[in-house]
């Protein structure tokens, strides 16, 4: 009698922590210690300083280190006076002007069209302000629930594989894998039977096929994944002079990238040509249009980035109006604590009733740096315990838990394994603002199930918007600029 054999699960991951007390960060006990260690040299100095020095003290303590939400109560109150200094200026309202350029983070944004080495052409996003480009890769994901598990096992293998060799590749910046999902609006459904249908066809055949293609929006789904990866061509060691030879740098690069891509469970259809990336955009930021994008005319001339642009966008708190859609992004708060399996995000990224992007987003450490990125993790959960030891605190199971995650992944490190910073971005988009609660509570509704803790962006909404589009928007990498 065969034994069946328990499902491998996954796991590894933790949240990146520093050398901080209290949770804050290292600048931020710094600065704290320097208050407090300021206090006591102008009390020893003159005790009356003290009234005065008091007050200011405090504040800036509570300030520091009252929580809100997970985040210090000063950084929630510095955006939230962003958004008011930002939305009295005007800067969350978009409305297209003649110079065709596309809102927000996006504006630095130009389309480029290349070859390959044997000729076939493929776009690229170039940012002129950073000078990074964004190459996408059309690929078809197999399904785990059709496969066997030991292969399902073998692609997780394989992608862990493709994730440490990208530590390898000096210029890489990050790479961001979009599974959109949508119901099909009927163009591609319909532009088939107009072709294949036969003029001299009885009436009740036509009638048939015509209602199938009223029907199909409601019965099938869209889904496309797409694999962004955004290049900096300063940090290559060839150092490229000029944006074509940059160009040509990276085509090279991507030849190995999705020559090895093949083997993580996808199969790689070939690279988005320019006129297909400003679809993509396009049909975001207009979802109404998506069918007649989908739908090219024989005329019709190629859509470049003029055409991706929206008549008019306006960024709220809570949402983003744009064109014929209203859409809510996250980010995700916590990962799954536990380990999972395999098939842990199927429901997260499964098609529904409302156009939806999820997008997990990798920036590979370099294997250089690596080393001394985990073991400073392992130095600074070392010097929480030794901290806490000191005060006579007890180890909480979290605490211990997280210590024995930081010493696993320095010795998966040195046994060849790469370091990857990874984060998730949630978007969805309804047609009818009235729409827009059930979409909301459908998608939260999918996270849990996918035990991941969503975290609604508020005053940032154009940015992960824009985040889950191909286009090398990285939000992390924005808010240190």
């Amino acid at each position: 009698m065969t034994q069946a054999r328990e499902p491998r699960t996954y796991g590894g991951w933790r949240r990146r922590r520093g050398m901080g007390l209290l949770g804050m960060g290292v600048g931020a006990t710094f600065a704290v210690l320097g208050a407090v260690v300021t206090l006591l040299l102008a009390t020893a100095l003159s005790p009356r300083m003290l009234l005065y020095l008091l007050p200011p003290v405090l504040v800036v303590a509570l300030l520091g280190l009252a929580p809100a939400g997970g985040t210090p109560l000063a950084a929630v109150l510095l955006t939230r006076w962003r958004w008011w200094y930002g939305t009295r200026r005007g800067f969350t309202r978009f409305r297209s002007g003649p110079r065709l350029e596309l809102p927000g983070v996006l504006a630095a944004t130009s389309l480029l069209s290349a070859g390959d080495w044997y000729g076939r052409p493929f776009g690229l996003v170039w940012n002129r302000r950073t000078g990074h480009l964004t190459a996408t890769l059309r690929v078809v994901a197999a399904s785990p629930w059709l496969a066997d598990p030991d292969d399902a096992d073998t692609w997780v293998a394989c992608w862990g594989s493709w994730l440490a060799s990208l530590g390898h590749v000096p210029m890489l910046c990050w790479v961001s894998v979009t599974v959109e999902t949508a119901p099909e609006p009927g163009g591609r459904l319909a532009s088939t039977i107009a072709e294949a249908i036969d003029p001299a066809a009885p009436a009740t055949a036509r009638a048939i096929l015509a209602q199938l293609v009223a029907s199909a929006p409601a019965a099938a789904a869209h889904v496309e994944t797409r694999v962004s990866l955004t290049f900096d061509p300063a940090a290559s060691p060839s150092a490229p002079p000029t944006l074509e030879a940059a160009v040509a740098e990276v085509s090279r690069t991507l030849e190995g990238l999705e020559s090895a891509l093949g083997s993580c469970g996808v199969t790689v259809l070939g690279r988005a040509t320019a006129a297909q990336i400003a679809a993509v955009v396009r049909g975001a930021f207009d979802p109404a249009a998506r069918g007649e994008v989908s739908r090219p005319q024989p005329n019709m001339r190629t859509m470049g980035w003029a055409d991706a642009v929206p008549l008019s966008a306006e960024e709220l708190a809570g949402c983003y109006r744009h064109d014929s859609g209203v859409s809510v992004s996250w980010c995700w708060q916590e990962a799954p604590r536990q380990n999972v399996q395999s098939d842990v995000l199927a429901r997260m990224v499964a098609p529904g009733p409302y156009l939806k992007r999820v997008t997990l987003q990798y920036r590979p450490l370099p294997a250089a740096a690596a080393d001394r990125v985990l073991e400073s993790e392992v130095t600074s959960a070392a010097f929480r315990q030794a901290y806490r030891h000191r005060l006579g605190r007890d180890e909480t199971a979290r605490d211990a838990f997280d210590q024995a995650r930081a010493r696993q992944a320095a010795r998966e490190e040195a046994m060849g394994a790469g370091v990857c910073l990874v984060g998730m971005f949630v978007t969805v988009t309804v047609l009818d603002a009235t729409d827009l609660p059930q979409a909301v509570a459908a998608t939260e509704a999918a996270a849990e199930s996918s035990k991941i803790r969503l975290r609604l962006l508020t005053g940032s909404q154009a940015a992960s918007f824009a985040s889950t589009l191909p286009c090398g928007t990285c939000l992390p990498v924005l808010v240190r600029r």
